[in-house]
C-alpha cells in the first residue's frame, strides 16, 4: 500500500475522561487514560481489525476517529482533512462520508421510530431527498441488507438481533460512505447469525469498495475479514501486522497470550501447542504502569520495562511493535 491509498490516518490519538470528586464545587482529581497515543493508517478498501480485551480502549477509539467523543490530543485525518479542527456544519457535512455500526442492536434502533425512520433518518437530517426519494431508498437498502421492504413499517421489537442488526448496517450504508467503524458489530448476537452478519459486510464492501475499523475480540472471526489487524491493550496499541504474519509470527507476549488462547479445531494439535497463561488483572487506566504497560503480566518483563516505554517502531516490514525485546521472536 502507498501513501495516496490511506484513507484514514490517526497520529498519537489521546483520549482521557476527567474524573471529578464534589458536587457543587468539582474539581478534577484524575482521568481515565482510555485511548493513550495511539497511530496507525487505514487504507482504501481494506479492513483493519482492531483486538484487545474488553475495556482496553477499542470502542472508545473507534468514536474518537468518528468525532463522536472529540480527542483530547492528536490527529485524525480523513481523506487529508484533519476531524479534529472541524466543527459544526463542515463536520457535519464530513459525516456524511463516515458511519458505524454499533454494538447492541437492542440499545441502538429507537424503539418509538419505524424501520422506514430508522433507515431514512440520515437522509432527512442530511436533507438530501425528498420524500418520495427517502421511501424508495429505504425500500433499496432493505433489500440490500436481506430484509423484506415491507418491513419499513414494523418496529425494532418486532425484529430478532439478526435482523436488527441488518436495519443498523442499512441505516449506515444510507449515505453511500466510504469508511465505516463495525464496533463488535457481532459480539451480541448467536454464532449462527455471526457469520451471516459477517458475509453481509464483506459483500457489501466489494460492491461498493467500503472501509472498515472492525473491532472485536473474537480473534477467528477478526482473522476471517481483516486485511491487517491492530492489537490494543490498556489504551495503546502493541502490534500491528497483516493478518497471516501476526497470526502465524506474533512479536509481543500479550498477542501471543491472546492467540494462544484461540481454540483450534484440531484436538491433537491443541494439545501439543504452548498455552500462555496471563497472571494478574489488567492494571486500571486511571493509573497505569510506568514504561511497558504489558509489564506487570508479561512472562518475559525486565527492569527496562518498568523504566522506559518501548517505542512503536517497525520490526519487520510491515510489522510495528511496542516491545523492548521483540526481536527474541523474530
Amino acid at each position: 500500500m502507498t501513501e495516496a491509498n490511506v484513507l484514514v490516518r490517526v497520529e498519537n490519538l489521546v483520549k482521557h475522561f476527567p474524573i471529578h470528586q464534589g458536587i457543587i464545587i468539582q474539581k478534577q482529581i484524575g482521568a481515565v487514560h482510555a485511548v493513550d497515543g495511539v497511530s496507525f493508517d487505514v487504507y482504501q478498501g481494506e479492513t483493519l481489525g482492531l483486538v484487545g480485551e474488553s475495556g482496553c480502549g477499542k470502542s472508545t477509539t473507534g468514536r474518537t476517529v468518528l468525532q463522536l467523543y472529540r480527542p483530547t490530543s492528536g490527529s485524525v485525518r480523513f481523506d487529508g482533512v484533519d476531524l479534529v479542527n472541524l466543527k459544526g456544519e463542515e463536520l457535519r457535512l464530513m459525516r456524511r462520508k463516515m458511519q458505524m455500526i454499533f454494538q447492541d442492536p437492542y440499545a441502538s434502533l429507537n424503539p418509538r421510530m419505524t424501520v422506514g425512520e430508522i433507515v431514512g433518518e440520515p437522509l432527512v437530517v442530511h436533507k438530501i431527498a425528498s420524500q418520495k426519494e427517502i421511501e424508495d431508498r429505504v425500500a433499496n437498502l432493505l433489500e440490500l441488507v436481506g430484509l423484506n421492504p415491507s418491513f419499513a413499517n414494523r418496529y425494532p421489537h418486532e425484529f430478532s438481533g439478526g435482523q436488527r442488526q441488518r436495519i443498523g448496517v442499512a441505516r449506515a450504508l444510507a449515505l453511500q460512505p466510504s469508511f465505516i467503524v463495525c464496533d463488535e458489530p457481532i459480539s451480541a448476537l448467536d454464532v449462527s447469525i455471526q457469520a451471516q452478519v459477517v458475509n453481509l459486510l464483506e459483500d457489501l464492501q466489494k460492491q461498493f469498495n467500503l472501509t472498515y475499523l472492525f473491532i472485536a475480540h473474537d480473534l477467528s472471526m477478526v482473522r476471517h475479514i481483516s486485511n491487517r489487524i491492530a492489537v490494543m491493550y490498556l489504551g495503546i496499541i502493541v502490534e500491528l501486522a497483516d493478518r497471516e504474519e501476526l497470526y502465524l509470527k506474533p512479536l509481543h507476549p500479550y498477542t501471543q497470550a491472546l492467540l494462544s488462547a484461540v481454540p483450534i479445531p484440531d484436538p491433537i494439535a491443541d494439545a501439543k501447542r504452548a498455552r500462555v497463561i496471563l497472571k494478574g488483572d489488567v492494571p486500571s487506566p486511571v493509573n497505569p504502569p510506568s514504561g511497558c504497560r504489558f509489564r506487570t503480566r508479561c512472562p518475559i518483563a525486565e527492569s527496562i520495562c518498568a523504566e522506559q516505554t518501548p517505542d512503536f517502531r517497525e520490526a519487520k516490514p510491515g510489522h510495528f511493535v511496542a516491545c523492548h525485546f521483540a526481536d527474541r521472536f523474530i
